[in-house]
């Protein structure tokens, strides 16, 4: 890795910056940032925004104009190589003639990975890269995940109280949480490309799972897991958009009327007559999509904690005690030892209104 300057950490923490405002829009893309500079002055800046426009570093190239030769350019990910929607980025930067390129991480896409830098290298353009890789990593997971692991990467968010219950006995769990971290779900579900929950818990509080407070041109994806199809033909979350239903066993024979009531209907049993969770998020990757928000029961939640395919965990802690007979976040089978314990790492810890958020790494 290079020795990076001060002056190289503060426009590539710009390019981050600027990165960021495609947070809800580039999706199946990688969100990316790109600035130019010359003299130790920003030409150019761009950004991507959406999937068929123009990539950051030929935004930021437009707006430096002749001025890019001789100059350094700062991108968050590096410049891609391959013809995709587009031209590749790197032939961009060559026949701009600019003088050096750094990167805040290597493409993890395939049809890139090092070759981008490798053809830039090859026009004698100097290039380095892993300058704030971890920040250009965290900006990305999910497109990461799915170049890497052909999985994308679940977020499974949970409203608790302070004594980990998630509804009462009877299903009930309006509201655990107050308003201000109802509105911060709305931003995690913005940035997904899935949002996805169990047929319990359609049954139980008919949720849309759409978006509201943030405006969107596109729609995330709404997944039920329902293993016997016992989602109502009337579900708001049939409503609104595209909804994938998972299933494993038609024994009513109700597929057909919920393809009829606008559903995509996935049949994939797992050996216990269930959803086979990995293959849903397998076919959700190959469906590019990169971020999935986990919005369910302690059914789901344990299922998928219990086989090791949650990335993260988002909880929202009220300040409100439900009692040991309520609803739990995990449903799991019990632990004999300490040992068998789970292990995560707290990533971040804010304040919501009277609500504590924890982000949590599993």
């Amino acid at each position: 890795m290079s020795n990076f300057s001060t002056a190289d950490h503060t426009f590539m923490a710009q390019a981050l910056r600027i990165a960021e405002r495609g947070l809800y829009t580039t999706m199946p893309n990688p969100r990316v940032g790109c600035v130019i500079v010359k003299d130790g002055r920003i030409i150019g800046e761009g950004v991507h925004l959406k999937a068929g426009e123009p990539h950051a570093e030929v935004l930021a190239l437009r707006q430096a104009g002749d001025k890019a030769k001789g100059a350094t350019a700062y991108v968050t990910l590096e410049p891609c190589s391959h013809h995709g929607k587009t031209p590749p980025c790197a032939d961009a930067l060559i026949e701009a003639k600019v003088a050096k390129v750094i990167a805040a991480m290597q493409d993890p896409n395939p049809l890139v990975a090092g070759q981008g830098l490798a053809r830039l290298a090859g026009r004698d353009i100097e290039v380095a890269s892993g300058l704030m890789q971890a920040q250009a990593e965290a900006l990305n997971p999910g497109f990461i995940s799915r170049m890497t692991k052909d999985m994308p990467f679940v977020r499974s968010k949970i409203a608790a109280s302070l004594d980990g219950k998630t509804a009462l006995s009877n299903g009930a769990s309006q509201w655990i949480t107050g308003e201000a971290a109802r509105h911060d779900v709305q931003r995690w579900r913005a940035r997904s490309c899935a949002i996805m929950t169990g047929v319990g818990t359609v049954l139980s509080d008919n949720p849309s799972l759409t978006v509201r407070e943030i405006e969107l041109e596109r729609r995330p994806l709404r997944v039920v897991i329902d293993s016997f199809l016992r989602t109502p033909l009337n579900a708001k979350v049939l409503q609104n958009g595209r909804t994938l239903i998972a299933f494993a066993i038609d024994a009513e024979d109700k597929a057909e009327k919920l393809f009829e009531a606008g559903a995509e209907l996935l049949c994939i049993p797992n050996d216990t007559g269930k959803v086979c969770l990995k293959t849903l998020l397998s076919h959700l990757a190959s469906d590019e999509i990169n971020e999935v928000l986990v919005e369910g029961g302690e059914g789901i939640n344990g299922a998928l904690m219990a086989h090791k395919l949650i990335d993260e965990l988002i909880v929202y802690y009220a300040p409100k005690i439900m009692g040991s007979a309520a609803k739990c976040m995990f449903a799991m089978p019990p632990f004999t030892e300490m040992n068998q314990a789970l292990d995560l790492q707290i990533l971040d810890v804010r304040q919501f209104g009277n609500d504590i958020r924890l982000r949590l790494k599993c």
